[in-house]
């Protein structure tokens, strides 16, 4: 089969193997395949025939947190918990990893809610952590996304499997207390200034736009834009 792959031409060859099916593994190997990634239930190797270096990409090498900042204009407090099973207990927003296919808003909504049981809406992006050898990450590159919500209810109902605590703070109190993180002291600072200043000075809003593969759709963040930078047909 490899040398017909050669002589048709082809680069490159992929080989999903399913779980119950591993015993090929170490035949594909002796030909020259590598894995390229492995899911629960199988594996995929990949073999290079073109010229040179393998071109291929490699698989996914990021994990994705999201945090909720849920703030509550009417009475300036802001939804914060501490973690359970942490040597020191510090405040800091309720969050987790993103799952497959999940909207960075949705996976913020989500999180509060699982770990809270305070419901939201997804307002803006508020900042964007990136780290790299991340022991917590199986020493890959992390993402840590903090977004800005807003709550509609406000009863706290936390999940004693996750959480030692949760409380709405007084925003000016977290950004105050010592007994917290480095990126909930910056991102409180910076809900403040949205406060005072007005929330365009610090939301990266969402809106979603057709992809160039029919039927699908991305979501794009950036600051707002003007209504008749959005339509205008070009700029001089």
């Amino acid at each position: 089969a490899i040398q017909q792959w050669r002589s048709e031409g082809r680069v490159a060859v992929w080989l999903h193997i399913p779980i119950l099916q591993s015993r090929f593994i170490a035949p594909a190997a002796s030909l020259g395949f590598c894995f390229h990634h492995a899911e629960s239930d199988s594996s995929t190797l990949s073999l290079w025939l073109g010229e040179g270096p393998s071109r291929l990409p490699g698989y996914a090498t990021h994990q994705v947190g999201v945090a909720g900042a849920v703030f509550d204009e009417s009475t300036r407090k802001i939804l914060v918990v501490q973690d359970r099973n942490k040597l020191k207990n510090m405040w800091k927003f309720p969050g987790g990893l993103s799952e497959p296919g999940e909207d960075i808003g949705d996976t913020a909504v989500r999180e509060v809610f699982e770990e809270t049981g305070i419901k939201s809406e997804f307002r803006s992006l508020l900042s964007i952590r990136q780290q790299h050898t991340n022991p917590g990450a199986f020493g890959k590159s992390d993402m840590y996304i903090i977004c800005r919500l807003k709550p509609y209810s406000f009863t706290i109902n936390f999940c004693q499997h996750e959480c030692l605590r949760c409380e709405w703070m007084d925003l000016n109190d977290l950004v105050k207390t010592e007994n917290t993180t480095p990126i909930t002291s910056r991102v409180a600072r910076l809900l403040l200034y949205g406060y005072r200043e007005g929330f365009d000075k610090i939301d990266l809003t969402m809106e979603e736009l057709p992809a160039v593969y029919t039927g699908l759709f991305y979501k794009l963040y950036h600051k707002e834009l003007p209504e008749n930078y959005k339509t205008m047909p070009g700029m001089n």
